[in-house]
């Protein structure tokens, strides 16, 4: 942890523990008898923190403030990459819902959380003017059909569904046992266990043109059986990887590429030229196909001989569009 994120943990312990032994500061902070001493310095000197050290109970406690000294005020605590999109995507979500019966409930949680965003030392209105959240490729979802959905995943029912299979133009009816809800990319789906298929799918909420919500229990599936399938190949379209995909990016595209987790499970390496070689598992082309048009010359399908043929159709189509 940097300095500012030990003077904050420093003032927790003290505030939860009262009184609280130099060995278990330097456990706890993981930082050398040195380094320590010098934060309490910097804590006492400069930040007016009433700590002292208490001979008697064998460790550090905050004294009583006097009314006539100096202020004791911590910095501000700045939140890392993950933290500071949590707690951003949990306030522009809230701030998007319509108003309704969650409105009460909604205004104490934004103010919590803008609460939260304010211990940074700026303002939250601040924050959220100058970071922002973009949504690429989102689609509406009936908000009953979401609702009856939920309904039915928590209190462990089945459903029938009549979900549009967009590939083919057509809608199907089936009954399902939802699993989970899983927000990809921007949507919604739902993995469960389809009646019809006899196997798990997943389903995309905003195909979904009706639903109904039926007596009979959902079939469970365990957690580490639904891991096993969604988990074991790239993308939405999961199961059983089918083959592993190579994909060989340019030294130039390498730069970016490096740096992204595609799977799990994903193998890679650097090439002597610069280049860069990922290999990962997949299960439906799909998915995988779109994200490798998407970086164009730069990369190269070197296996399997499927997967090479079908990038290499796309192309030929694509450029006979162009071509006309």
């Amino acid at each position: 942890m940097n300095r500012t994120e030990r003077f904050y943990k420093i003032d927790q312990m003290l505030h939860e523990r009262r009184v609280v032994p130099i060995k278990v500061f330097l456990e706890e902070l993981d930082v050398s008898r040195a380094t320590f001493k010098r934060d309490m310095e910097y804590l006492r000197e400069r930040l007016h923190a009433p700590i002292s050290w208490d001979r008697e109970a064998g460790g550090y406690r905050f004294e009583h403030l006097k009314a006539d000294g100096p202020a004791y005020e911590l910095p501000g605590l700045w939140f890392s990459s993950g933290e500071l999109y949590a707690l951003l995507a949990a306030h522009k979500l809230l701030g998007d819902l319509a108003p309704g019966i969650l409105a009460a409930h909604v205004a104490p949680l934004q103010a919590r959380l803008a609460a939260l965003l304010d211990a940074s030392g700026h303002s939250a209105t601040e924050i959220t003017q100058r970071v922002r959240l973009l949504s690429m490729a989102k689609r509406a979802v009936e908000p009953r059909f979401f609702t009856d959905i939920v309904i039915a995943l928590l209190e462990r029912k089945r459903i029938t569904i009549e979900a549009w299979n967009r590939g083919r133009d057509e809608t199907n009816v089936r009954m399902i046992s939802p699993q989970r809800l899983v927000h990809y990319r921007d949507n919604w789906y739902v993995d469960a266990w389809c009646h019809w298929r006899d196997g798990l799918r997943s389903f995309s909420l905003d195909a979904i043109q009706h639903v109904k919500v039926l007596r009979e229990p959902a079939q469970n599936i365990t957690s580490a059986e639904l891991d096993a399938h969604y988990a074991s190949a790239y993308g939405i379209f999961s199961g059983q990887p089918k083959g592993w995909a190579a994909l060989r990016f340019s030294a130039e595209r390498a730069r970016w590429v490096q740096a992204e987790r595609w799977h799990r499970d994903q193998q890679s390496e650097t090439l002597a030229d610069g280049s860069y070689r990922l290999r990962l598992p997949y299960a439906d082309e799909r998915e995988l196909l779109m994200d490798i048009l998407r970086h164009g010359r730069h990369v190269e399908v070197e296996g399997p001989e499927s997967l090479r043929r079908l990038v290499a159709d796309e192309l030929a189509a694509l450029s006979d569009i162009y071509r006309a």
